[in-house]
């Protein structure tokens, strides 16, 4: 079977180097390997992912000389998908509703003292507060209409099979462990939006066939939690490729949250597909 690549951006924000690299290196490997490459909007963030956005993504790589199968998946169009499958997790008692502001966070956090866990995105462990609420309670809140979201249950996922060692498929690395004691019981969806980056993403890449996951570093620890999802949901798991990150001139990470120069502004200063594709290291 031919082997199936995918660029898979979230239209909140336009598009920069950051994004042709990882777009121009998945249609490269597709095209070596006579593979197959699709497009994925992530739009499950319906607030900050505009339509605009979309477009002007699908502009900016058809400029840069991409293609690929049509049609173009958008994840704001599975969310009936995504209940289903959270509802069953909640079912199998896979996941947890969570009553917890941000504020009932920080204040459980400050209680336990100094040195409380960070996952590697920065956020502070969740403390477990609701983990042992009762069914009952759960439900009379839930009824009431209290905002709440639902949560991983990472170690009671982790028990349902008997905690054997679980791994990821590194290209040119070979097995990594898991590293699920780097994070706590994230969040994998919300009463408005069932559905979160962690479990859109196992899920949709199952359904598409996706057998090589390409993409930047940041998103290498994640993988533990996608590969814990993939193992208790029983999908099957990609190969794994983390390129290098393109770096502005601090040595910091491009950002759309830092308003790191979009490629539609390359664009309109006259810089051509041709030198964008050269500085990236794609002739």
């Amino acid at each position: 079977m031919q082997p199936v690549f995918r660029f898979a951006p979230s239209p909140n924000g336009y598009l920069h180097l950051g994004h042709a690299y990882s777009a121009l290196l998945n249609q490269r490997l597709a095209r070596e390997s006579g593979g197959r490459l699709l497009l994925r909007i992530e739009d499950i963030d319906t607030v900050r992912c505009r339509p605009e956005l979309i477009d002007s993504a699908l502009e900016d790589l058809r400029w840069l000389g991409l293609d690929w199968e049509e049609p173009v998946m958008r994840q704001s169009a599975h969310f009936g998908r995504y209940r289903a499958v959270l509802d069953d997790m909640q079912t199998r008692q896979l996941v947890y509703p969570c009553f917890c502001s941000r504020k009932d966070i920080a204040a459980a956090i400050e209680a336990r003292g100094a040195g409380w866990p960070r996952d590697p995105d920065g956020a502070p462990h969740y403390p477990g507060t609701c983990r042992a609420i009762s069914k009952e309670e759960r439900a009379r809140r839930i009824a009431t209409g209290e905002p709440y979201a639902l949560r991983l249950h990472v170690f009671g996922a982790l028990a349902t099979f008997a905690n054997a060692p679980l791994a990821w498929d590194e290209e040119g690395v070979g097995q990594v462990p898991a590293d699920l004691n780097a994070w706590g019981d994230v969040v994998l969806g919300r009463k408005e939006t069932p559905t979160s980056y962690h479990l859109s993403v196992v899920l949709d890449d199952a359904l598409q066939g996706v057998a090589h996951v390409v993409r930047g570093k940041d998103l290498y620890a994640a993988t533990s939690i996608h590969r814990l999802l993939q193992q208790v949901l029983g999908l099957p798991s990609p190969v794994y490729r983390h390129h290098d990150l393109i770096l502005d001139e601090d040595g910091q990470k491009l950002a759309k949250s830092k308003a790191s120069t979009p490629i539609r502004q390359l664009r309109s200063e006259g810089i051509s597909a041709a030198q964008i594709r050269k500085r990236l290291g794609f002739s």
